[in-house]
């Protein structure tokens, strides 16, 4: 059985405003309303004779990604922290070096949590014939079969046919021009590199050793001076950071002489801007994709998605409109790369609507920003039945919460007692504090916040069964 690892990384920056750095694009429902990204990734699995998931992940994004696996029945998966970003090839190897902490050589099939693959049934015969490829040694990648001149794309050129199944990897090319592109499609002889792996964890580390030792290195520290928290897997974040910045192709698989590939046609995209979701879903007789509270007229070929508010377009063609509650992107089709730049400007501007949205999600439940003001800000915050906020204090503000419905049980203090509905408390600045939901229902209440500071780093944590500190 292989191990499948599922590359949870990234901000997904090209499809701001939904995508943000605290809530990225694979943990999104962008393509299906019941399932975000990585539980669709995960799911088309199903059938194949696989073990648990090994999710790698950002630290920033591990509650996040713990509660999506427990909504898809893996309460147990094991989520491996990386501290830092350090590209494909030192995540693949932590994953690896994992997969055979317990004496086996598991084969990994390496996928991304964000990428689009229409049919389930062709991408399960391909990973069958690469499971074949990678059980006599082989490092194999899946190449797509192209269908455009795509520029946003590199490439696999195909060599030699093997006896099994696929071919032996010719080259690895970077993202051509339009007119390279084109030749690449006439030729019959490249393929689109999807970023899909599959090999035995050893045969991975063994070509890591041979071409990027330091890499290879590094990561075998880290991971050895690491700990295990609840079903975390952390690694010794300052050895980490020391860590070579490479992709898996540079590092090995452009350099190993045994890389082959696997022929993909089963409908895959990376899903990389707004251009290609309207590429990938069903759209009206006018060529629109609408979701949402959604007018149009006389507007054709765009793609409209409203969160909160009614969106009218009147009159437009080839647009893309994005509405969320504290940010609103309106492009061209063919602009929606620059959609990065948007992201360097409010970084630049220390604003924060690249990192967060206004409903925030944490380990306990939610809270969603309401309003703010000068020296004031509401949420509505939401705790699931069971769950208590960290006993914390604020140096700058104080708290005024109101239930709105369920039961709080509030530590203020020295003393502890219940709040139901309609009921209030008050917590002034620099008391030490808890929030509980013992019922078991949510717990919903507004949070007045007051003071001359009202940052989310204005928190002094005592202790919290989440490991925050």
């Amino acid at each position: 059985m292989f191990v499948p690892v599922i590359m949870a990384g990234g901000s997904g920056s090209r499809l701001w405003p939904l995508s943000r750095q605290l809530h990225p694009k694979q943990f999104l429902p962008l393509l299906d309303s019941n399932r975000s990204m990585l539980q669709a990734t995960i799911g088309r699995l199903h059938g194949l004779d696989h073990q648990s998931p090994l999710l790698v992940c950002s630290e920033d994004h591990r509650f996040l990604a713990a509660e999506q696996l427990r909504q898809i029945g893996l309460d147990n998966a094991k989520i491996l922290l990386e501290p830092v970003a350090r590209n494909t090839a030192p995540a693949i190897a932590l994953a690896a070096l994992q997969a055979m902490a317990d004496g086996q050589d598991p084969i990994l099939l390496v996928l991304a949590a964000d990428h689009l693959i229409a049919d389930d049934k062709t991408f399960q015969e391909s990973i069958k014939k690469a499971e074949a490829l990678a059980e006599l040694g082989s490092l194999v990648t899946f190449g797509v079969v192209p269908t455009s001149a795509e520029t946003g794309y590199g490439y696999l050129q195909k060599g030699p046919a093997l006896q099994q199944h696929g071919f032996a990897v010719a080259r690895f090319v970077e993202k051509p021009d339009k007119t390279t592109a084109q030749h690449y499609l006439d030729s019959g002889e490249y393929f689109w590199n999807s970023g899909m792996f599959m090999f035995k964890a050893s045969r991975y580390l063994q070509e890591l050793d041979k071409f990027c030792p330091e890499i290879a290195s590094c990561c075998r520290n880290a991971l050895a001076a690491g700990s295990q928290d609840m079903f975390f897997s952390r690694v010794d974040s300052h050895i980490f950071t020391t860590c070579p910045d490479d992709s898996i192709d540079y590092a090995v698989m452009e350099k190993t002489d045994d890389a082959v590939m696997v022929p993909l046609d089963a409908g895959w995209s990376d899903i990389g801007s707004w251009s290609a979701l309207w590429d990938a879903e069903e759209r009206d007789s006018k060529g629109n994709l609408r979701k949402g509270d959604v007018f149009t007229l006389d507007t054709t070929n765009c793609y409209i998605k409203s969160e909160n508010r009614f969106v009218a377009a009147i009159g437009v063609d080839d647009l893309v409109v994005v509405e969320t509650k504290d940010a609103v992107l309106v492009s061209k089709k063919d602009k929606v790369q620059d959609v990065k730049r948007v992201v360097d400007y409010l970084r630049s501007k220390n604003r924060d609507e690249h990192i967060v949205h206004k409903k925030v999600y944490r380990p306990w439940g939610e809270y969603d920003a309401i309003g703010a003001g000068e020296r004031y800000q509401v949420k509505r915050i939401t705790v699931k039945p069971g769950q208590k906020l960290s006993v914390q204090m604020h140096h700058h503000r104080a708290e005024h919460w109101i239930v709105v419905s369920g039961t709080a049980k509030v530590t203020n203090g020295e003393k502890t007692y219940l709040v139901t509905e309609n009921q209030s408390t008050y917590i002034p600045i620099g008391g030490i504090h808890a929030l509980e939901n013992p019922g078991i229902i949510p717990l919903e209440l507004i949070e007045v916040q007051s003071g001359s500071y009202l940052g989310e780093d204005d928190i002094v944590r005592f202790s919290d069964q989440y490991g925050r500190c």
